[in-house]
């Protein structure tokens, strides 16, 4: 890697929500306008996105084609995630199911007396404590695809969960990301 100038190369959140995007949908379409439209982002934003993923070698480019290094990926989520984008939590307010939560993990462990976390969104249907997204899109581009609602809800259980949540997301993202 060549000297970048005078800048850490950092990623930034929607990177991570660009990569899980392609690497939970082997067939999305691959141009930066196509994952704009899915994430609700600029297709600037997606661009951006996908330079900082190759620089820190969670996406290479093979013939062309975006490739996700998936154990770079699983690493990275599983080890480093909450301590480079830590969760935060807020108000109770209205919003859509994460973590514990959302549908991948709802369930798993019996009856809860805390509320739930939810991602604030007007649409939500789902009344618990707000965990700011990600990214500002997280919600809108979850409504649109819902294994992209599983992997973010997953990545927001290994974030903020407690000990069980975190063991258990740790095994359903890795298979998620398969």
């Amino acid at each position: 890697m060549t000297h970048p100038g005078p800048k850490q190369p950092t990623l930034k959140p929607q990177d991570l929500l660009v990569v899980l995007k392609l690497a939970i949908d082997r067939q999305a379409p691959r141009s930066y306008a196509a994952l704009a439209e899915a994430l609700a982002m600029s297709a600037s934003e997606v661009h951006a996105a996908v330079a900082r993923a190759i620089r820190c070698h969670l996406v290479e480019r093979e013939s062309g084609e975006l490739v996700v290094n998936r154990a770079a990926l699983q690493d990275f989520v599983v080890h480093g995630l909450r301590y480079v984008f830590p969760a935060v939590t807020g108000l109770v307010t209205r919003g859509m199911p994460t973590g514990a939560a959302a549908p991948i993990l709802r369930g798993r462990f019996g009856e809860v007396d805390a509320l739930p976390m939810v991602w604030p969104d007007p649409e939500g249907d789902l009344r618990g404590v707000s965990l700011l997204p990600l990214y500002p899109t997280v919600p809108q581009a979850s409504r649109n695809d819902p294994r992209l609602h599983d992997a973010l809800a997953l990545v927001d259980a290994l974030r903020a969960g407690a000990a069980r949540e975190r063991e258990m997301a740790r095994e359903l993202f890795k298979e998620i990301i398969a």
